[in-house]
């Protein structure tokens, strides 16, 4: 799915301009038909209508679209009926269900076939456009963007993104690799570090060389020393024999120092050498090694910081810091966060064999909404565990599992310090989701009575948005 950087350019540029999207309507009543493709057409896309499900079938059979949308209650063959007939034709396309709180439940059911969406009667010209244009987006590229926009994806050697700070980071990156300079590349963890310091490995004039990493944190501090500067045979007990270190290795390609600020400093001292003089002596040697390797570190520290409270080298800091790279967080790049995740998604579910083809839009705005502090790894960790649990071919929300307890609710990231969870538990135990249960749709009924069952307004005293708020009432059957 990742293209490598071709000769001669610096970062891989796809245009995401596509021609008019098709979209087919399906209802029996045909006012809403009508209204729909007026809409429609308005938005720029092409429509087609028909009046009842066995219909829609065969204008599929016979032609190509990027989206349905269906009525769920319809003389004949009903909303739910069509979709797994138009799923067994064509497995990717996105239908959206339109759906009166009598048949909510019918909705629910379809999208645990497949459905992409539903909307309930009635709805709004926003909430509508809304839906739309992320289904046809998830259809003409999965990355969830309007159709209409000229939106471009960046590719850099293993790396895909979309937002303006990602590709700063990938304007920076070929410049570096044809630096021989030292790097030091900034971030929390999680960010995507050691695939930026392999760029600028793969991109540069060392390339044909190894790219050796060393985790300075993830190595006992009696060992680290001779795993990067080897020892000589008898230089301690159990030497039984000559070992060359983690930079003879590196010879002539990179080392890099993943989490170099969890070096000792007795270490340092050793590093510092090496960087200044380009060798080294291992444990128990008597003779300087020469190695000539590039050196990247990494780190999730202020090193600025630790070099003040005496915990880090200055000298070694400026050695290493010639040229900075700061990786942002993912919630400073939410841009990308839909294309990550259907990469995620193929990958996992090619992995584990698994027909999971996409992500519904309430589990989307759930992610879009969550603030990762672990970063891009742990919204990789929640598409794989998402797949492998999914019985259905669709993520729903359900299927996700985000770390609440580090973030309050988890969807929100807001503080909710002005709301009481302090509860004691019963000697006999309780049952944890039913009682959690309880008192998500105790507080969802509070705000809709505090809102006047305004439910737009209710979602903004929950600090959630409206799709979440709205999924929510589906669940706890809430009309």
């Amino acid at each position: 799915m990742l293209s490598s950087l071709e000769p001669g350019n610096e970062i891989g540029i796809e245009d995401q301009v596509q021609p008019k999207p098709r979209v087919l309507v399906v209802d029996d009543d045909s006012s809403l038909r009508e209204f729909l493709e007026i809409f429609l057409a308005k938005e720029g896309y092409k429509v087609a209508s028909v009046p009842n499900g066995e219909e829609a079938v065969k204008k599929v059979k016979n032609g190509k679209f990027s989206l349905v949308i269906t009525d769920v209650r319809m003389p004949g063959m009903d909303g739910v009926e069509l979709l797994k007939g138009l799923k067994a034709l064509d497995p990717g396309l996105p239908v959206i269900l339109i759906t009166a709180f009598a048949s909510l439940d019918a909705a629910v059911v379809a999208m645990k076939e497949g459905a992409y969406d539903y909307l309930t009667k009635p709805f709004s010209i926003e909430e509508l456009r809304d839906v739309i244009e992320n289904a046809i987006s998830s259809r003409q590229d999965n990355n969830f963007r309007p159709a209409e926009t000229e939106d471009k994806i960046y590719r850099l050697d293993q790396m895909v993104a979309r937002s303006q700070a990602m590709l700063k980071i990938f304007q920076m990156i070929p410049r570096v690799a044809s630096s021989p300079s030292s790097v030091l590349i900034t971030g929390e963890s999680g960010t995507g570090k050691e695939l930026v310091a392999r760029a600028i490995h793969n991109l540069g004039d060392r390339k044909e060389y190894p790219f050796v990493v060393v985790n300075c944190g993830g190595i006992p501090e009696t060992l680290l020393e001779s795993e990067l500067f080897g020892h000589k045979k008898g230089a301690f007990t159990g030497a039984d024999r000559d070992k060359a270190g983690l930079f003879a290795t590196a010879n002539n390609g990179t080392i890099f120092l993943d989490e170099i600020g969890e070096l000792p400093m007795v270490l340092q001292v050793k590093l510092l050498r090496v960087v200044q003089q380009r060798s080294f002596i291992p444990i128990g040697g008597t003779s300087p090694i020469k190695v000539d390797c590039r050196i990247i570190a990494a780190t999730n520290r202020n090193l600025e910081k630790e070099v003040m409270e005496g915990n880090f080298r200055e000298d070694l800091y400026y050695r290493l810091n010639v040229i900075q790279l700061r990786m942002p967080p993912l919630r400073e790049r939410a841009d990308d966060i839909p294309l990550l995740v259907q990469y995620f998604l193929d990958r996992y579910a090619k992995r584990q064999g698994k027909s999971v083809q996409g992500i519904s839009s309430f589990a989307m705005q759930a992610l879009l909404q969550y603030p990762f502090p672990g970063n891009v790894r742990e919204l990789e960790n929640i598409i794989e565990r998402s797949v492998a649990l999914s019985t259905t071919s669709l993520i729903l929300p359900e299927s996700l599992y985000i770390a609440k307890h580090k973030h309050g609710d988890g969807f929100s990231g807001h503080d909710n310090e002005g709301a009481s969870l302090k509860h004691e538990l019963p000697p006999e135990g309780l049952d944890l989701d039913e009682f959690l249960g309880k008192i998500e749709k105790d507080l969802l009924l509070q705000a809709l009575e505090k809102s006047g069952g305004r439910k737009t307004e209710a979602a903004k005293l929950l600090g959630v948005n409206f799709r979440s708020f709205r999924y929510r009432l589906s669940k706890y059957e809430i009309n």
